[in-house]
């Protein structure tokens, strides 16, 4: 047996990840990752922020009544309507938490809060004590504490300890802090609190000075024994400690670390594939641990060490977080019934005939135009089917380009708009401009285009094309999605993605705008 502590992993993906603007995933997206992560075996998931909007409180609901393996968390601010909403979105979890927070530092308290700090103390003390009269675990978090006076943090911390708190998350919110100081504070706050034995401290970095794993894991040498984190380091602004970073930080370096976590590695790279694909937002080539060139050596000085002997320039194995070559699961002849297997064994399953035919529809499309069809392109093929059942004003009915060296390039596209058909034709300075001109003759949304992203789904000169791009309208911010074999194809189906994006979901309340709602 090991004599190890173990490190509690709290994913926030769900919540603080799709925080990150135009991430916003809807419900049958959020189940696909929340059961990706309980075969990852992360030991906590925090599907959202249940009073934020009635789609996170249905997607937290819908979260706590798959999911058995880990406990499932709300978020909720020290409010009693936000924790009497997590209590009800939570009421089927096995092990459900309750995570409410309040802002403690001078500048959130004086300029956001506009309240004195014993105020805070007490809407603190009075929210875990609410929250544990509903459920059994309760987590508080000291919002940007990274900034607050350690003085003040340890009295609201003995606090909301002896109100019924079990898990104390000391966040550095802003991305402020540095290793060294963060450790400290850490630290401090354990030896100082007399009640700290009967807490589990846990730290919430960002990465907005990129330190955020290098912050968690220096919490972790100075006793916090949890960390939230997030697949790919996505999160609002710069993102969140990256989960896969920091498992792989404590697995490989055993000789430092007092802690052991009981993630299984292997399915790192699944997981964070299926983030990316429902999400849009791609991993960069020399992103640590799953980035495509993670493990891959050009120099001829590294080939040659690692052909002779592995560890010279490995430090970890490839295949021990889910590095192998793609596989193929399907082809044009496969059957409904593989298509289903295979999309069930990959954690996928869907709420009615309907949604399946057409899903099944595409993937016959699909494999008439690509011959090998891996896991990643029917996780790019489910995202889009399920993105596009959802809201569906506009439609895609048809689309040609005509583009060439010394032509002006002009595309004709045919979209269905309410169920009527229109079409369009535009020019632009290459096919997709004229593409995207094309459809704004039709829809007229008075949007402004933030990105356009195209990213490989798998290798090969047939692989899908998976467009993200990015529009805003006044002030809202959505991430439309497309794949297709034809690059002009996807970018128009990322684009329409977008509009209708725009054209359906509410806004929802952003945990941080008024942390106590006074």
């Amino acid at each position: 047996m090991s004599t190890k502590d173990r490190l509690i992993i709290f994913d926030t993906t769900l919540r603080d990840g799709e925080q990150s603007p135009g991430a916003t995933m809807n419900q049958e997206e959020k189940v696909r990752i929340a059961i990706a992560l309980e075969r990852l075996k992360v030991d906590v998931i925090e599907a959202g922020f249940a009073i934020s909007s009635q789609g996170d409180f249905e997607s937290v609901a819908a979260v706590a009544e798959v999911i058995k393996d880990c406990q499932v968390c709300s978020l909720a601010r020290v409010m009693d309507g936000d924790i009497d909403r997590a209590a009800e979105a939570l009421k089927s979890a096995v092990n459900p938490r309750i995570h409410t927070f309040i802002a403690t530092s001078p500048i959130h308290m004086q300029h956001k809060l506009r309240l004195p700090p014993e105020e805070v103390i007490e809407l603190a003390v009075h929210a875990v004590k609410r929250a544990r009269n509903q459920v059994a675990d309760v987590e508080f978090s000291c919002e940007d504490a990274g900034r607050s006076e350690i003085d003040f943090l340890c009295r609201i911390i003995e606090a909301t300890i002896d109100a019924g708190a079990r898990t104390i998350n000391i966040p550095d919110t802003v991305g402020y802090n540095i290793p060294a100081q963060f450790a400290s504070t850490i630290e401090q706050i354990i030896e100082r609190v007399p009640n700290a034995h009967k807490a589990i401290f846990s730290v919430h970095c960002h990465n907005d000075l990129g330190l955020a794993v290098a912050n968690s894991l220096a919490a972790v040498m100075t006793g916090a024994r949890q960390i939230e984190c997030t697949i790919n380091g996505l999160g609002e602004r710069a993102g969140n400690a990256s989960l896969e970073e920091v498992v792989m930080a404590v697995q490989t370096r055993k000789d430092l670390f007092p802690v052991e976590s009981g993630i299984e590695t292997r399915e790192i790279v699944p997981t964070s594939r299926l983030v990316s694909s429902i999400t849009g937002f791609p991993v960069q080539p020399n992103k640590a641990i799953v980035g495509a060139n993670a493990f891959a050596h050009e120099s001829g000085i590294h080939q040659d060490g690692v052909l002779k002997h592995r560890e010279t320039y490995e430090i970890m194995r490839a295949e021990s977080v889910g590095w192998a070559a793609n596989k193929m699961v399907l082809g044009k002849h496969s059957g409904r019934a593989a298509f289903v297997a295979r999309l069930e064994e990959l954690g996928i399953t869907f709420e009615n005939r309907d949604a399946m035919g057409e899903a099944f529809v595409r993937f016959k499309e699909l494999a008439d135009k690509k011959h090998e069809i891996f896991d990643e392109d029917l996780q790019a093929l489910v995202s889009n089917t399920i993105k596009d059942a959802a809201v569906e004003r506009y439609k895609l009915q048809g689309l040609s380009c005509e583009s060439g060296m010394g032509k002006k390039p002009k595309a004709e596209i045919s979209v269905i708009v309410d169920g009527e058909s229109q079409t369009a034709s535009a020019s632009g300075s290459g096919p997709v401009d004229a593409t995207f001109r094309a459809i704004e003759e039709i829809a007229n949304s008075q949007t402004t285009l933030q990105l356009y992203l195209v990213n490989g789904i798998t290798s090969g000169t047939d692989s899908q094309g998976e467009v993200t791009v990015r529009l805003e309208l006044a002030g809202r911010v959505v991430n439309g999605h497309g794949a297709d074999t034809d690059i002009i194809v996807a970018s128009a189906k990322a684009y329409i993605s977008a509009l209708n994006l725009l054209t359906s979901q509410a806004l929802k309340t952003h945990p941080q705008v008024e942390s106590a709602g006074v």
